[in-house]
């Protein structure tokens, strides 16, 4: 395959994973006190264990009644982060955890049901993905485990190429706005241990792209390469 015809495949699986994101941008978000840019929040200590695992559009659920166990049922977050389920209809579940969505819904069914006992079970799980693209082994979609980084989803992907340009490497992410916006992170002092703090923790729908030149504006690579490089209204939501 060419590089050209690598580059436009590459810029469409980026955009149909932003748009995948597109909702995770509404969900709620604390940014970290005393950070200059919170959105990109450094880390300035090793990553801490596993945080509780936040549901996303695509995820599978089980819905289990323990005292109502006619009313069990399998349902999938929709797009538009929200779930269907009897006798209430609409419930949001993008950006919640499990145990929020357990809340939440015995919040509903009270007054619906005499002693509403609910508990939802991921199934399968679809929303914990970035892309890592651009000068690297295997560029593509990867699942995003618990407090992976960046550096860290670059090796997964195979690793730098020998043209890869490490003192550039851009971070894109959906703000609270739904916006994507990007950044550009200098892995070499990362990649020695000099300064391992200066590692980025990944969300969902994170896209890592590695260049291979320096990129003199990253708002316009945003725009000319992510933005502008396929009709978004016209890319499908993916399903992995």
């Amino acid at each position: 395959m060419s590089q050209r015809l690598r580059n436009r495949s590459s810029s469409a699986l980026i955009i149909a994973l932003l748009v995948a994101a597109g909702v995770a941008g509404c969900m709620p978000w604390a940014p970290p006190l005393s950070s200059p840019d919170p959105q990109f929040a450094t880390l300035t200590t090793a990553p801490p264990g596993p945080s509780p695992y936040v549901l996303g559009p695509g995820d599978d659920i089980a819905l289990r009644f323990y005292t109502n166990p006619e009313l069990n049922e399998d349902v999938q977050v929709r797009p538009d982060g929200m779930i269907s389920v009897q006798l209430i209809g609409d419930v949001p579940a993008a950006g919640l955890t499990p145990t929020q969505l357990n809340a939440e819904l015995t919040r509903r069914y009270t007054g619906e049901l005499a002693n509403p006992q609910i508990t939802a079970i991921v199934r399968r799980s679809s929303s914990q993905r970035v892309y890592v693209g651009g000068e690297v082994g295997a560029q593509g979609v990867i699942r995003l485990t618990g407090g992976m980084t960046l550096f860290q989803a670059i090796q997964k992907a195979g690793g730098f190429t020998k043209t890869a340009h490490r003192k550039d490497v851009v971070l894109i992410r959906r703000g609270p706005d739904g916006k994507p916006t990007g950044r550009t992170i200098d892995v070499r002092e990362i990649q020695t241990g000099a300064h391992p703090e200066n590692d980025l923790a990944l969300q969902p729908f994170d896209v890592v792209f590695v260049p291979r030149s320096k990129i003199a504006n990253v708002d316009v690579f945003v725009e000319q390469y992510i933005r502008n490089a396929l009709p978004i209204s016209y890319l499908p939501v993916p399903t992995f």
